[in-house]
């Protein structure tokens, strides 16, 4: 599927009742930019993946990877490449991420940095699940309260897409506003002002306490 996307600035207000795909709505206090888009599964499991996908190693000498324009946008001249990884479940590729960083980035301190997580990833996935997954990812930096729960989960559901093998979602986070948004393919940016749900959403890759340790260090180039 091929998901192409507005100017990076072009947004629109949502109401509760915008989106007849997710009951009630985007619940006011959200920035949403773009287009509405569904939903589900970060960390992705066996269960509903599409045929298998082959993911080519990049061949030794091969020249880096650039930074998406919205990581551009964001840090600036000095955006560079922390780390990255690729997710396997099963034996099966699923995504390569990529941490894009700038200028006094503190892995330490993720949380207070500015930074671009790139997500491209390797096979069809529901987009469903991936909202499904990151919030159980999230719960595991602690107890989420109900209401923030379905208030990032309603996020999330207008945020991801369902994806093909070649897609790519990128996170950017922007501590000084607490705003976390997405972008498909480089396109128009999904976005949310909550400091609470960036500092989680992020850990699912970043933080102590993320199920995924070895991508962890090489996100942060500690591996």
């Amino acid at each position: 599927m091929s998901l192409p996307g507005r100017p990076l600035d072009a947004c629109r207000p949502v109401t509760p009742d915008a989106s007849p795909r997710t009951p009630g709505g985007v619940p006011h206090g959200q920035d949403v930019c773009g287009p509405p888009i569904w939903r589900r599964r970060t960390w992705i499991l066996a269960a509903g993946l599409a045929p298998i996908v082959p993911v080519r190693a990049q061949p030794a000498g091969a020249a880096a990877p650039a930074p998406p324009v919205e990581a551009r946008q964001l840090l600036g001249p000095s955006v560079r490449l922390q780390g990255a990884g690729r997710l396997r479940m099963l034996g099966l590729s699923i995504y390569d991420a990529r941490l894009w960083v700038g200028e006094g980035f503190d892995a330490t301190r993720f949380e207070r940095s500015m930074l671009a997580l790139e997500l491209v990833y390797a096979r069809s996935l529901s987009g469903p699940r991936i909202a499904d997954r990151s919030i159980d990812e999230m719960a595991r930096g602690g107890p989420i309260e109900a209401a923030d729960r379905a208030r990032w989960l309603a996020f999330m559901t207008q945020a991801f897409p369902d994806v093909d093998s070649g897609d790519r979602i990128t996170g950017t986070w922007q501590p000084p506003a607490s705003r976390t948004a997405f972008h498909v393919n480089s396109g128009a940016a999904v976005a949310l002002v909550d400091a609470a749900f960036g500092s989680r959403f992020f850990g699912i890759w970043l933080a102590p306490h993320s199920s995924q340790p070895a991508m962890r260090q090489q996100l942060l180039g500690q591996a």
